[in-house]
């Protein structure tokens, strides 16, 4: 079954007597540190013992963290004056920012064992660049995934790959549906998530090559901790199918920003059609609420929190145009993340999977 919300129940770190740590890249988004700090301020409210490492302009982010003193007294800032810039190009991105911006020193926390997860919701493709170079892949893992929560009319699902990288073999397929079976059972808290490959039918003869390659490991595979459903549509993304849905990047960016399209659409045929007459005026106002909740629902800076699948470290993306809400709903998903070992789980079931020799 695919549920709405995280699960909440409280778990230590293992080998952890301090408290769970996040490092946040303050400068990246649209907005900068004015909406960081207010979402991890939020975020604190959830999770009292949470604490931060916050990289960015030191002159910027105090005044802010000023009016907020149980924020502060969990947070400890670290000035840096390079910021990564949202139509930066991750390779230069990389060449002028490495070791001294925001974004590359929020990894960084990371990989020194500083921070359980970092968060930044600046450039997807630096963000990415920088998380390879620094974090470096996992053994067995020939390329990370960016993991989206995806809503549903059942719920929510996971869908991977949505824009880490362009191709795909079966292999990689497979250990995609593997690493997100692992983030499932973390975010839905069930033992054995529904896995389906993306397809242009159900049928088993349709698909390009490495499609159906990856649908014959995984029917084969006996691999602990997921139910490999088969093949679904791109009509199963929104019915909530399964708990996770497997593509390669290309698709599954297109299949993203597709649906951000039509959300958006849907809203403004809402708006121009509560507009016409003064009766629709009306109705609007007596069910304002629930026109709302629809638009939030929809809105992708409020469903947040993409996961870099693959990397020796926990890095979450929050959407470039997010509000405070959104930004600590990422912070909610580095939280649960690191809080029920996300990393472990992936090496878990990554050690479990027999080795199938390709037909």
């Amino acid at each position: 079954m695919v549920r709405a919300s995280l699960r909440t129940d409280p778990a230590p770190v293992e080998g952890m007597s301090q408290p769970l740590c996040l490092s946040i890249d303050a400068m990246g988004g649209d907005t900068g540190p004015a909406v960081v700090v207010e979402g991890i301020a939020l975020a604190l409210a959830r999770h009292p013992g949470l604490r931060y490492l916050l990289f960015g302009d030191e002159e910027k982010i105090r005044p802010i963290l000023a009016s907020r003193p149980a924020l502060a007294a969990a947070t400890e800032v670290r000035h840096t004056e390079v910021a990564v810039a949202m139509d930066d190009k991750p390779s230069h991105a990389v060449r002028a920012g490495r070791r001294r911006s925001s974004m590359w020193l929020a990894i960084q926390a990371v990989r020194d064992g500083e921070a359980q997860a970092a968060v930044s919701a600046g450039n997807t493709g630096a963000l990415m660049a920088m998380s390879k170079i620094c974090l470096k892949t996992m053994a067995h893992i020939e390329r990370p995934a960016i993991a989206a929560i995806w809503p549903t009319t059942r719920g929510e699902s996971i869908v991977l790959d949505v824009g880490a990288s362009i191709g795909a073999d079966a292999a990689h397929l497979v250990d995609m549906a593997i690493m997100g079976a692992a983030m499932a059972r973390i975010v839905f808290d069930v033992e054995q998530p529904t896995v389906g490959l993306l397809n242009v039918g159900t049928e088993e003869i349709k698909g390009v090559d490495f499609v159906r390659e990856a649908n014959r490991i995984l029917r084969e595979a006996p691999i602990p901790g997921l139910l490999y459903h088969g093949f679904v549509e791109g009509d199963d993304l929104g019915r909530g199918t399964v708990d996770v849905v497997v593509t390669e990047g290309f698709t599954g960016n297109i299949a993203l920003k597709t649906a951000e399209g039509t959300a958006k659409q849907i809203s403004s045929y809402l708006r121009s059609a509560m507009d016409r007459t003064w009766m629709s005026r009306l109705g609007y106002l007596l069910a304002r609420g629930a026109f709302e909740a629809l638009r939030d629902r929809l809105d992708p800076r409020k469903v947040n929190g993409g996961v870099f699948l693959g990397l020796e470290g926990i890095v979450i993306k929050s959407h470039g145009g997010t509000d405070a809400v959104g930004f600590a709903g990422a912070v909610d998903m580095a939280h649960d993340m690191a809080q029920h070992h996300l990393m472990a789980t992936i090496r878990q079931m990554l050690d479990e999977t027999p080795e199938i020799a390709p037909v």
